[in-house]
């Protein structure tokens, strides 16, 4: 019995690298992307849904394929603003004992069992990182995202807190406790930008990129090959 648990070990990790090639495959040609995230409870006709779904579909229209973890609330939103749009609506779903389930918006559509090969994803194909209102699974993908391009470990790129409301105080939080005490260099708070408005986002986005174009440099095609 003892030397089953070391085989099960084992057999999961060709799983994983199934799961790795599979997503591989089928995002290589949806750049330009940016990667949503949102609250999987938010429901339809509310202010914070339609504010996803009119972002992802200016976002879609300007030329973006827009990915979101394709589950109901505000990345069902999200996917329907860009299933609407010109772009691609990507879903990458996960396995869940509750809470997700695929919604019907997706041009592209992959469902993965672990988490941490689906955020290798969501960090890979993005040019961008729009953070709607959200809980514990959002924080975790906004904090996932500081972290890799505060470290280097992914490039720089647009990491977008929508509706300043909702975020205020996390950001006075930030200020006053991470960079005030020196867990963070005050600088590393630009890393974020706030907006209120979807045409906010899509212009942050290009002025962003204006000078150096969406494509990734050599070297940064080196990062995010050892992502």
């Amino acid at each position: 019995m003892a030397q089953e648990v070391p085989a099960r070990e084992a057999w999961r990790v060709f799983g994983i690298m199934a799961e790795f090639v599979e997503a591989t495959e089928r995002l290589v040609g949806i750049h330009p992307a940016v990667s949503v995230f949102g609250s999987a409870r938010v429901q339809p006709g509310t202010p914070y849904y339609q504010l996803a779904e009119d972002t992802a579909r200016l976002l879609s229209d300007a030329g973006f394929s827009v990915v979101s973890g394709g589950g109901p609330g505000l990345m069902e939103a999200t996917n329907k603003g860009a299933f609407h749009g010109k772009g691609l609506a990507v879903g990458l779903n996960i396995e869940l004992p509750r809470e997700q389930f695929g919604n019907r918006y997706q041009d592209v559509s992959l469902r993965f069992r672990h988490f941490f090969t689906r955020k290798v994803m969501f960090a890979k194909v993005a040019t961008a990182y729009i953070v709607l209102p959200g809980g514990y699974g959002t924080l975790d993908e906004l904090f996932e995202a500081l972290t890799l391009v505060q470290t280097g470990k992914t490039r720089q790129m647009p990491i977008i807190l929508v509706h300043e409301p909702y975020w205020r105080g996390l950001l006075e939080w930030m200020r006053d406790r991470l960079a005030g005490e020196g867990m963070i260099d005050r600088t590393e708070l630009d890393l974020l930008q706030v907006c209120d408005r979807p045409q906010q986002v899509v212009d942050a986005i290009f002025a962003f990129y204006e000078k150096r174009g969406f494509e990734p440099s050599p070297a940064e095609r080196e990062v995010l090959l050892n992502l």
